[in-house]
């Protein structure tokens, strides 16, 4: 009762609201002038945490990994009641929406064996990395992605963009990831039976680098898992929550996910819960920020 009437204090006067409620003014502001309970302050605190952990993802994180974070920082909290009070907050994080295919596999052109097979976990970086394309809808037209990402750290370390889905736009993301991994002898290639990852001259490039290349069973997704599920990431987290005029509003939008984002603050389970540069970092003893601005500098001049 006396919540109510703190609560409404700004809108009906508390002398009238005591009387019409039966309770007594003493009352009232003895219970307004009494210090909260300890419970009480501590709850406010995990909650004012929780947000701010929130707003700090650009409103990403849901309550599983708001619960690691904050694990991370000493608190002894279930996911349950992280949820909770996410819901008394009024937040939760971006919800999920689908996406379509976009690879055209109906060719004649040579497909490569799986070597890869759903083999996820590799010991060392420039030893897999993993390649798809996937698309954005701009008010200027479709724009498509292509991403080449590092399988050991999950980091992308090569993208292009461009109006149509060619050969030109995943040759151009693979010399990107070539010129910001050196990868390492043996490098395995993977990607979906596609007609552009599939070109007569997208092998020759493979092979003139030294790259083995690998390609998923025609039509099962799950063979190339995890660069799907950056693409998912990407349009849950970023691509469903902008309404891009331009195709170049969506380009500088999503490079600037990538590097200032995902690449370097993104939570991924199969890391231990750290970001592709911090597992760089904590395996190559560098600079986190460093490695930001150099994945900047090399986009820029690529």
């Amino acid at each position: 009762m006396y919540k109510f009437i703190y609560e409404h204090r700004h809108e009906f006067r508390v002398v009238k609201m005591c009387q019409v409620l039966g309770v007594s003014r003493s009352g009232y502001y003895d219970w307004k002038n009494r210090k909260p309970s300890a419970r009480i302050v501590k709850r406010e605190g995990l909650k004012k945490q929780i947000y701010q952990i929130y707003i700090k993802s650009q409103k990403r994180y849901g309550s599983p990994k708001i619960t690691q974070i904050l694990r991370r920082h000493g608190h002894t909290v279930t996911q349950r009641t992280v949820s909770r009070l996410m819901k008394e907050l009024g937040i939760r994080s971006i919800t999920k929406k689908k996406y379509k295919a976009t690879t055209h596999s109906k060719h004649h052109l040579p497909v490569y064996p799986n070597l890869l097979n759903q083999q996820f976990k590799v010991s060392q970086p420039g030893s897999v990395w993993v390649a798809d394309i996937t698309y954005v809808y701009t008010k200027e037209g479709w724009l498509y992605l292509a991403t080449v990402m590092d399988l050991f750290s999950r980091r992308i370390i090569g993208w292009a963009m461009a109006p149509r889905m060619t050969k030109a736009l995943v040759i151009s993301a693979l010399n990107k990831a070539y010129t910001i991994q050196e990868p390492r002898e043996g490098l395995i290639h993977h990607s979906d039976q596609g007609s552009q990852y599939a070109s007569i001259e997208y092998q020759n490039l493979l092979r003139e680098k030294g790259i083995q290349s690998s390609m998923s069973r025609k039509g099962n997704c799950y063979d190339n898992a995890c660069i799907a599920s950056f693409h998912s990431i990407i349009k849950k987290e970023l691509i469903h929550h902008k309404n891009y005029q331009t195709r170049n509003e969506a380009m500088f939008s999503i490079v600037e996910y990538i590097l200032t984002f995902y690449n370097s603050k993104s939570m991924h389970s199969t890391l231990n819960d750290m970001s592709p540069l911090n597992l760089r970092r904590n395996t190559q003893q560098n600079n986190l920020a460093h490695h930001v601005l150099f994945d900047f500098q090399k986009y820029m001049m690529s």
